[in-house]
Parts: C-alpha cells; sequence; structure tokens
C-alpha cells in the first residue's frame, strides 16, 4: 500500500516538475520594445502579466483580463495589453475554477502582474497578484513575450 501511495506522489511531483508548455509567442522586436517599459499609448493603462517559473513547467494557464481571453501562460512567458485606465478584472485558470483580481488602473502608466503556479488535488492551479515596478521589470526581464490571442485554441491529439 505505502509503495502505491509513493508511486501516486512521484507521479504527481513529476507532473510539476517536468514537461515543457509551449505557446504561441511575440517576436523578438516586440520583446525587446516591450522590456524598455515606455508608458502606454496615451490615456492608456499597461498591464504586465508575468509567470517567471519554471515549477508546474508542463501546464499551461488561461489569463483573461475583464473577461476576454488573451492567451495561455508557460513558464517564463509574458503577456503585454493596454486598457483604459478604471476598474479591470484579472482571471487565471485554475484547477477548478478561474481566479480573479480586481484592480483600478490610472492613465500613462504600467502596471505589473505575477501569475503563479500552486499545487492542486490533481493538477496544478494558479493565481495572480500585483508586484512593483521594480520586481515586476525584473520579473518581466526574466520572460519571453507570449503572443496575444483573440480566442482559446482548440486542443490537438498530442495535447491530450
Amino acid at each position: 500500500m505505502k509503495k502505491n501511495i509513493l508511486l501516486v506522489a512521484l507521479l504527481v511531483a513529476s507532473t510539476y516538475l517536468t514537461g515543457c508548455a509551449s505557446v504561441p509567442m511575440g517576436t523578438p522586436e516586440d520583446d525587446a520594445a516591450r522590456k524598455k517599459f515606455t508608458p502606454p499609448s496615451s490615456g492608456m493603462s499597461g498591464l504586465y502579466i508575468y509567470r517567471n517559473s519554471n515549477f508546474g513547467s508542463a501546464l499551461k494557464k488561461s489569463i483573461y483580463v475583464d473577461g476576454n481571453f488573451i492567451g495561455e501562460s508557460a513558464p517564463m512567458t509574458y503577456f503585454y495589453k493596454e486598457v483604459k485606465p478604471g476598474k479591470h478584472k484579472l482571471s487565471t485558470e485554475s484547477e477548478f475554477s478561474e481566479n480573479h483580481l480586481s484592480i483600478f488602473t490610472k492613465p500613462n502608466r504600467n502596471y505589473f502582474f505575477r501569475q503563479y503556479i500552486k499545487f492542486g488535488v490533481f493538477v496544478g492551479g494558479a493565481n495572480i497578484e500585483p508586484k512593483t515596478e521594480d520586481v515586476g521589470r525584473q520579473g518581466v526581464l526574466e520572460c519571453k513575450l507570449a503572443k496575444e490571442l483573440k480566442s482559446k485554441p482548440i486542443a490537438k491529439n498530442e495535447d491530450l
């Protein structure tokens, strides 16, 4: 019995620590431009949402801004999205339901949010937390720009 429990625990741990999820990536030129951290377009707010960890590397997690899908994160990736100033909701896919973070943005400022993977019962969950500009910039610099998508991709046979 103990051997079976140990085997299951090792299989679950290997899911978190091995494999590598891949997502569509932005161009190197767009990545370099975003890492200059210039202010957003006039009157807009900039959102950097990054995942600067390899923990849960086999997991892709959906990210939404105000209910609109912007893409799936993978380890060491980030997204940049401009929004109108005001109240917004950031959401990420978790194990059983989405986790949400309500924010309020001001014009002509960039904001930084870290998505992180956490242990779950069956698969890893995810959450989003705000970060200071200094911490956020460092986190984004560790990552590469993921491509923003308009809709969630349909799973291919090799993904199943």
